[in-house]
């Protein structure tokens, strides 16, 4: 067989080849589509029914005394006198810290005695204002003398005052930060006072829960380590939203004295929100959030129907619808990303 002859077989034999590829790939069924596109969408479904429903929220919260401050001086001044038991309780008023003051006592007698002169020297012109031996100006001068040393002598008794360091309420002592001899200014800390006979709680809930959170208001709360449940009230809420969390902080006033509650500590805050006990639901998982609404899929022979619903309160594993479905319908649960709106529908499990 000459060259010319080996050519023409070899044409002949790869136009056969792709001919029977092209009609082997036209009879082979569309790519994605199983029997042609025929086949149904299998799927779950749940039909409507009203149940008793309450939306419960956890949020963490965090226990914090009911007062607590940082105790610092007015004036600077060397410490002559510490009387800061750590972590004991101490009364309103008591002496925690005295500084040296021997300058301001010294400069409040010296006034005292200037007082005493002045006062007599002006019971002694208002007896010759009696007389007529002296004028009214001269006496008003002595009076105003005497006047000006009561005021000196109130101011240094003030600057006295300054130098002692009292507890501004009843309350637990912190750590101390000085020893006595310690030179100290309005800078230094010296330590911490906390009110822990009722103690307050904080936590934040998202801003849509913020109408429900009103004075008064009870909540429960567990900490770790006990199963003990406890009750506060809640006192106030901040007068903003945070922008960065989008959460409204509260605050709560602990129920009774509890050793168990300590300040600082971590509590789970249990709240139960629009219970209703007529409510339309549907599985959390039937819902399909769009950008500007929220979707279902309603089974109607055989046909998905994607209806617009408007939803309330949720639980764990249900959602209140408000609107867009009605009671009886069928709501698909499963296969929602694979069913379009010519799709075919065929139930496997009706809930």
């Amino acid at each position: 067989m000459n060259r010319k002859s080996r050519i023409v077989i070899g044409i002949i034999l790869s136009f056969i080849f792709i001919s029977c590829k092209s009609e082997k790939k036209n009879n082979a069924p569309a790519a994605g589509r199983p029997g042609g596109g025929d086949r149904p969408v299998q799927a779950e479904a749940f039909i409507v029914r009203t149940k008793t429903l309450s939306e419960n929220l956890e949020i963490p919260g965090t226990l914090l005394p009911f007062e607590v401050t940082e105790i610092r001086p007015e004036i600077s001044g060397r410490v002559v006198w510490l009387n800061i038991p750590e972590g004991s309780y101490v009364q309103k008023g008591t002496l925690l810290v005295k500084l040296f003051d021997g300058d301001l006592q010294a400069q409040l007698k010296k006034l005292q005695v200037q007082l005493q002169i002045a006062q007599k020297t002006a019971e002694r012109q208002k007896g010759l204002l009696d007389i007529k031996g002296i004028s009214q100006q001269e006496y008003d001068l002595s009076e105003l003398e005497v006047s000006n040393l009561k005021a000196d002598i109130e101011l240094t008794q003030v600057n006295i005052n300054k130098t002692e360091v009292r507890a501004p309420f009843a309350g637990r002592i912190g750590l101390k930060n000085i020893s006595n001899g310690a030179y100290i200014t309005p800078t230094t800390l010296l330590t911490t006072i906390s009110q822990v006979s009722q103690l307050k709680m904080e936590f934040s809930v998202p801003e849509k829960y913020s109408e429900a959170m009103r004075k008064g208001r009870k909540v429960n709360f567990t900490v770790a380590g006990s199963d003990n449940k406890f009750t506060a009230a809640i006192l106030a809420t901040e007068s903003n939203i945070e922008a960065n969390t989008r959460t409204l902080k509260v605050r709560s006033v602990v129920q009774g004295k509890h050793d168990l509650l300590v300040p600082g500590a971590f509590a789970k805050v249990s709240l139960q929100l629009g219970k209703n006990d007529h409510s339309l639901i549907v599985p959390s998982q039937a819902v399909i959030p769009q950008a500007r609404n929220k979707r279902v899929i309603v089974y109607k022979g055989g046909k998905p129907d994607f209806a617009v619903i408007t939803t309330g309160i949720r639980d764990s594993s249900y959602v209140q619808v408000l609107d867009g479905v009605k009671e009886g319908d069928t709501v698909i649960t499963t296969a929602l990303l694979a069913i379009r709106p010519e799709s075919k529908i065929k139930l496997t499990k009706v809930q």
